[in-house]
């Protein structure tokens, strides 16, 4: 079997890596886990079985960088200049789905985010949160159906 150059496993699998780390952390911490995890990921991809799943390695990498991300922002202080009389309101649509997102008890956006987003089955999302494969249908269906109760849809006005 030929083994891919890890730029191509970069090319291929960045974007969707991306966009899981922007549904679990919000835009601001994305791009930092993102590097994270495929710095990770080139120390760990010469010793990775030929037959693995590269999309759900990753995934489980960027999960990982996730926890630790949110760990660390657990334990620090954010300064503020002035604190809003009310939240901003966001300027996109994007702004507004990680707002609805971030609303999400974590396993259901983290189920959400590796079903809908990476692509992943329920069994490989089991493994990487801990669950069982019932427990991650549930929560990603759970999660669905609270986005679709809050988040806009096409066309709605408000």
């Amino acid at each position: 079997m030929i083994v891919k150059p890890f730029e191509q496993i970069v090319a291929e699998h960045g974007p969707m890596v991306l966009r899981v780390c922007r549904a679990v952390l919000g835009p601001a911490d994305a791009e930092d886990a993102w590097s994270e995890t495929f710095l990770a990921a080139l120390k760990a991809y010469p010793g990775l079985p030929a037959d693995a799943n590269v999309q759900a390695w990753l995934v489980t990498i960027a999960h990982r960088k996730a926890v630790d991300v949110t760990r660390a922002q657990a334990r620090r202080p954010v300064p503020v200049g002035e604190i809003p009389d009310r939240p901003g309101d966001a300027d996109t649509r994007d702004g507004d789905l990680w707002e609805a997102l971030a609303r999400l008890p974590d396993k259901q956006r983290a189920a959400v985010a590796y079903h809908y987003l990476a692509g992943l089955p329920y069994r490989e999302i089991a493994e990487i949160t801990g669950g069982s494969t019932d427990a991650a249908r549930r929560a990603a269906a759970d999660g669905i159906k609270a986005l679709r109760a809050t988040y806009p849809l096409e066309g709605a006005h408000s």
